[in-house]
């Protein structure tokens, strides 16, 4: 499924993405937003996936493990690049070397 097509339906599973990121807040794993959930969903979950109902979206995100999505964002910091350098890292006045 395309991405634009995808992005088309973000209003509609929007309240099950809001529960999820006051889930994982609950369970003290920080500030998880709605931005990093769906991209998560758009670039792992549904990468692969020819097609997809609105139901089926929602039933994605609620089951969501908070290690799936926290290996995700791990390894996409570390695609992101040096943590020192960004803007983060800038505010605390932390340089590399």
């Amino acid at each position: 499924m395309e991405k634009d097509e995808i992005e088309k339906y973000r209003h509609h599973v929007k309240p099950a993405l809001v529960s999820k990121a006051e889930e994982f807040k609950i369970l003290d794993y920080g500030e998880v937003t709605v931005e990093e959930l769906w991209n998560f969903l758009r670039n792992k979950k549904w990468k692969k996936k020819s097609e997809l109902m609105v139901y089926e979206m929602v039933a994605d995100i609620m089951a969501i493990k908070p290690n799936e999505f926290m290996t995700f964002a791990t390894i996409e910091s570390y695609k992101a690049g040096s943590w020192f350098e960004s803007e983060e890292g800038k505010k605390l006045g932390i340089s590399e070397g």
